[in-house]
C-alpha cells in the first residue's frame, strides 16, 4: 500500500470514529428527551402516552430499569394490574434491592385484592428505603380498608409530606379523613387534589367539586349520626331476599320502607320520598358510573334531620337522593352502613328480626386483641366469625372461595342485593363459562334497568368455613364498582346466599358472624342492586 493510500485509509477510519462518536450522543440525547416527555405525560395524567414512550425506551434497551419502573407505574394508573406487576417483577429479578420496584409490586397486588402479599412487598420496600412514599401510602391504605382509620390518616399524611405532587396520596387522605368525620380536613384535601391533579378527567373533577361542597355543608352541621337509645328490635319483610325495615324520618309519623343495605356506605332516599318530606338537595356532584341502564346517574346529596328505627333515633344523617327504577317492590330508601355502624347490628332471616345494640365507648378494640386481659366470650360452635374490610366507596368486602378457583376472591357483602353476582372478568379469566345457566335475569341498578343478563350456577360458594351449593349469580361488569372500590371486587354475595343465615355485623371489631338457619328461603328471579 502506497503512503497516499495509507493516509486515505487513516482519514476514512478517523472520519468513521468521529461519526460514531457523534451518532452516540445524538441517540442518547433522543432517549433522554423521550424519558423527559414520558415523565411529563405521567404528571399530566396522559398515562397511555407515557406507557407508549416507556415501551419505546425499552425496545431500545431492555435493561433500562428506570423506563421499566415508569412503565409499571403508568400501567398501574390505568389499572392494568397484571402487566404492572409483571414489569415491576422483571426489575426485581435484575435488581432485588430496588425499593421502588417492590413498592410498585405491592401496589399492583393490593389493587388486585391480595392483602397479605402486598403488605410483604411494602415492608420489603421500606426495609430498603424508609422514605419510599408509594410503600408508605400503600400500607396506609391497607389500614384504611381494614378500618384502622387513625393509622391510615397518619400514614397518608407521611406519604403526602414525602411526595406532595402525587395526587393519589392527597385523594386517599381526603377519603380517610371524611370517613373519620373530619369533614373540613377532607374538603381541604380534595381542594388540594384538584389543584395538582391532571385535568384530563372532567367527570371525576365534577364529582369531587360536588363532594367538596357537600363536605363543607356537613362541616357546618355539628355532630353527625348522633344516637338516642341503646337497643331496638324491628320485624322486617323479605319479599325478594332483602330486609325491608319500617322507619320514620324528620320527625314525621309517616312510615317509610327502607332496605337494609350493607352494600352502601351512605344511606339513600328516593326522589319521590324526598319530595314528600320537603327535602331539597344540599349539593350536586356531577355524574357517576354504575351498573344498569345508561351506566351513569347524577350524584345528588341531601340531609335528614333524623331517622327513627324502633326505639333508636339517629340525628343528622347525610343521604344521597336518587331515582329508583324498580316499581315492583316500591321502597323509600336504603339504610347504609354509616347509620348502623355505631351498633352491633343483627339480621335474622329466620325470624325476620332486625336488632341494633349500642356499643359503649369503653368497648374498644384493645380488649379484643391477643394478650389483653379481657377477651370476648367464645362464640357457639355453629357461629362462624368472618373478618371483613371496607372499600373506599364504603362497601363491606369479605374473602370468598369458589369451587375450582384456588385463590381467595373479594366479594361485597350486600344485604341490599337480592341475588349474588360474579364479574364478567372473573368468568372470562377463570373459564367459568361452563357454569353459564340458561336462565337470564333483569337487573335493577342505580343507573337503570338491564335485561337479558347472563347467569351462572356456581357449584359451591364458601365464606369462611360456610358453604352453599348451587348458587345462582348474575354475570355483570364490575368495573364501575371497582373504579371507586380501591381494590378489586370479584362479585357480590346477595340475598340468595346471605338469607340462609342469622348475621351480626360487629363494625368495631371488623367482623361479621353467621349462624346457619334450619329452614330454606325463597330466592328472587331478578336482581335488585339498589343504589349500587
Amino acid at each position: 500500500m502506497t503512503s497516499r493510500r495509507r493516509r486515505l485509509a487513516a482519514e476514512i477510519l478517523a472520519a468513521f470514529v468521529i461519526c460514531l462518536a457523534f451518532v452516540g450522543p445524538v441517540n442518547a440525547g433522543g432517549e433522554q428527551k423521550t424519558r423527559v416527555r414520558a415523565d411529563r405525560a405521567l404528571r399530566d395524567g396522559d398515562f397511555e402516552s407515557a406507557e407508549k414512550m416507556f415501551r419505546e425506551l425499552l425496545a431500545k434497551d431492555t435493561h433500562d430499569k428506570g423506563a421499566r419502573l415508569g412503565l409499571s407505574f403508568a400501567l398501574l394508573k390505568q389499572r392494568h394490574l397484571q402487566d404492572a406487576y409483571d414489569q415491576a417483577a422483571r426489575v426485581i429479578l435484575a435488581d432485588p434491592l430496588s425499593a421502588r420496584a417492590h413498592a410498585l409490586l405491592g401496589a399492583a397486588i393490593l389493587a388486585s385484592g391480595n392483602f397479605r402479599n402486598s403488605v410483604e412487598e411494602f415492608r420489603t420496600a421500606l426495609s430498603l428505603e424508609e422514605n419510599e412514599a408509594l410503600a408508605i401510602g400503600g400500607l396506609a391504605m391497607v389500614d384504611f380498608y381494614e378500618n384502622r382509620i387513625d393509622a391510615a390518616i397518619k400514614g397518608l399524611r407521611h406519604a403526602v409530606s414525602l411526595d406532595g405532587n402525587e395526587p393519589d396520596y392527597i385523594f386517599n387522605l381526603g377519603q380517610a379523613t371524611a370517613r373519620n368525620e373530619r369533614y373540613k380536613e377532607a374538603a381541604d384535601a380534595y381542594e388540594t387534589f384538584l389543584l395538582i391533579a391532571p385535568k384530563t378527567d372532567a367527570d371525576r373533577r365534577a364529582r369531587i367539586r360536588g363532594l367538596i361542597d357537600f363536605l363543607r355543608y356537613l362541616g357546618n352541621q355539628g355532630l353527625l349520626y348522633t344516637v338516642s337509645g341503646n337497643k331496638t328490635s324491628l320485624s322486617f319483610e323479605s319479599v325478594d331476599g332483602r330486609p325491608l325495615l319500617k322507619v320514620r324520618a324528620n320527625g314525621s309519623k309517616q312510615v317509610l320502607r327502607f332496605v337494609l343495605d350493607t352494600g352502601s356506605g351512605m344511606s339513600v332516599i328516593s326522589e319521590e320520598t324526598a319530595k314528600k318530606l320537603g327535602m331539597h338537595p344540599v349539593a350536586r356532584g356531577g355524574m357517576a358510573r354504575a351498573v344498569g341502564g345508561g351506566g351513569k346517574f347524577e350524584i345528588v346529596y341531601g340531609f335528614l334531620s333524623s331517622l327513627e328505627l324502633g326505639d333508636v333515633k339517629i340525628a343528622s344523617v347525610p343521604v344521597y337522593i336518587r331515582h329508583f327504577y324498580d316499581n315492583r317492590t316500591p321502597v323509600d330508601g336504603y339504610l347504609g352502613l354509616s347509620v348502623i355502624s355505631k351498633f352491633v347490628a343483627s339480621v335474622d332471616f329466620g325470624t325476620r328480626l332486625f336488632t341494633l345494640q349500642r356499643q359503649s365507648d369503653s368497648d374498644d378494640n384493645d380488649s379484643l386483641r391477643p394478650g389483653s386481659r379481657t377477651l370476648p366470650a367464645a362464640a357457639p360452635s355453629d357461629i362462624v366469625e368472618i373478618p371483613v374490610r371496607t372499600t373506599s366507596s364504603g362497601f363491606l368486602s369479605g374473602e370468598v372461595k369458589l369451587e375450582g378457583i384456588d385463590k381467595p376472591l373479594n366479594f361485597i357483602i350486600d344485604t341490599g342485593a337480592s341475588v349474588s353476582v360474579v364479574s364478567e372478568k372473573l368468568v372470562a379469566e377463570e373459564e367459568l363459562t361452563s357454569y353459564i345457566a340458561p336462565v337470564r335475569m333483569r337487573v335493577y341498578g342505580a343507573a337503570g334497568i338491564t335485561d337479558d343478563v347472563k347467569t351462572v350456577l356456581l357449584p359451591k360458594v364458601m365464606l369462611g368455613s360456610l358453604a352453599r351449593e348451587q348458587i345462582t349469580a348474575a354475570v355483570l361488569d364490575m368495573e364501575p364498582v371497582n373504579e371507586t372500590a380501591g381494590f378489586t371486587q370479584n362479585g357480590i354475595l346477595g340475598g340468595n346466599f346471605l338469607g340462609h343465615y342469622r348475621i351480626s355485623f360487629d363494625f368495631r371489631r371488623g367482623l361479621i358472624k353467621l349462624e346457619p338457619l334450619k329452614k330454606s328461603i325463597k330466592t328472587s328471579d331478578s336482581l335488585n342492586l339498589g343504589p349500587m
